[in-house]
């Protein structure tokens, strides 16, 4: 069994004297207090609820704490983190933490996207070849609660590493290190494409050479920006070399098809049985919210994509699509070339249905592009004009390019509702 450490780190006992604080008070912060407890240790949540003017933590605050752990929404700069860096606390980050106490070996998986289709992926063949793996981290189940759980010391933690994670790292230390993709995302956090790259790269820097996946755009990266690629293994994923073994599973087109290619180098690196892992992903589905065909209505078919939070997401999709698609977009901005990002989709679709905070903007860029599109006040709105104006042999795709918390409460809010409004057209007789 995972037998999680009795003696707690010599450089940590001493800052637990005192109760820790945990920054934060969804999964992770939960997942962080859980950990504590079994540890022994008491702590008090510190969580900024909407509306707050003013932060709760203070100098007071931290002067009661040795040891704050936070949720990777706190960005490394806020506030509090400085306070308590102030106070002479030790701040580590969720996952970071949760590292200390994990006995198996990590393979984090990162990217701009795919990165949770390819941590799903990896766990299922590594528990059909017979190993004992688990899923964590940004995928939704925070590592710090995989390491409770009561299995096999030598179990695999499959991670999904954002680079709200990956930045701040210090402990966690890959067994092997999976970057599939880089491209225009969280320019709201970290300010540059530089920067945003840095801190995905943490996560190269703490695994071994050798160890090191890379896909093409993320080579590519490197070499125009002096990154080393040494101890780097690059991977062909701009156009992978066709494969009718993958045909009929959610591998055999791209996004996904280079997720496959990444693990496949991976997995045959370590001299695992290549037939398992054909097998596998012929019986893998990906999970919801990620480029599925909801609905077809009198030749007209639906997609939800609403997990498409990012530029890079968009244009992977629409490439799927040889027929005309009416896109719908929009949301809250992440930073980034808007500007660019509409030029590109403008040559793919037949008309733009906009939504959220950033349809004026968008709706500003595509008069540059002469770009057909139409500003909608809501997500119904929206689905129910491009029904209206679809021809048979059209797709209408939800595949927004920003996030979703203007309107809904996350992505998979926002593809429910899509379904939802797709299910009252497809039962309506008309």
């Amino acid at each position: 069994m995972n037998t999680m450490p009795h003696t707690i780190p010599g450089f940590l006992a001493n800052r637990l004297a005192k109760p820790a604080a945990v920054f934060g008070g969804a999964v992770s912060g939960q997942g962080t207090v859980e950990l504590l407890a079994r540890l022994g240790v008491s702590s008090v949540v510190y969580d900024r609820k909407g509306g707050e003017a003013e932060p709760v933590f203070g100098a007071d605050d931290a002067r009661r704490h040795g040891l704050v752990v936070y949720s990777p929404g706190f960005a490394p700069d806020h506030p509090w983190i400085g306070t308590a860096n102030d106070a002479g606390c030790l701040c580590l980050g969720e996952l970071d933490f949760a590292a200390l106490f994990w006995t198996g070996p990590v393979i984090a998986i990162t990217g701009t996207n795919g990165k949770t289709t390819l941590t799903e992926f990896l766990a299922h063949v590594l528990n059909k070849s017979g190993r004992a793996a688990m899923v964590a981290g940004n995928i939704g189940y925070p590592f710090s609660r995989l390491v409770q759980q009561g299995i096999a010391a030598d179990a695999i933690a499959v991670c999904e590493i954002s680079s709200f994670q990956a930045e701040t790292i210090r402990h966690l230390a890959p067994a092997a290190t999976l970057w599939t993709n880089f491209a225009e995302d969280h320019l709201e956090r970290h300010g540059s494409m530089a920067d945003y790259f840095d801190a995905k790269a943490q996560l190269l820097a703490r695994t071994a050479p050798g160890m090191r996946w890379v896909g093409s755009s993320v080579a590519a990266w490197m070499t125009r920006n002096g990154r080393t690629l040494e101890g780097v293994n690059v991977i062909n994923t701009v156009v992978p070399p066709a494969d009718p073994r993958l045909a009929g599973t959610p591998f055999a087109a791209m996004p996904q098809r280079e997720n496959f290619e990444v693990a496949k180098a991976y997995w045959c690196a370590s001299g695992l049985d290549v037939e398992i892992l054909y097998a596998a992903a012929a019986g893998f589905r990906i999970g919801r919210h990620r480029l599925s065909r909801v609905a077809t209505k009198d030749g007209v078919t639906f997609w939800n994509d609403s997990k498409a939070t990012n530029f890079h997401a968009v244009i992977g999709a629409l490439e799927n699509f040889d027929a005309p698609v009416r896109w719908i977009g929009g949301g809250r901005s992440k930073g980034g070339d808007i500007a660019g990002f509409v030029r590109d989709v403008a040559a793919r679709i037949s008309r733009g249905y906009l939504i959220g905070e950033t349809a004026v903007e968008l709706e500003r860029a595509a008069v540059s592009e002469d770009m057909d599109v139409v500003s909608c006040g809501s997500l119904l709105d929206a689905v129910t004009r491009a029904w209206r104006d679809s021809r048979p042999g059209e797709h209408i795709l939800l595949s927004p390019g920003f996030a979703s918390f203007d309107q809904f409460k996350g992505y998979e809010d926002r593809g429910d509702q899509f379904e939802a409004i797709v299910a009252d057209i497809k039962s309506q007789s008309i």
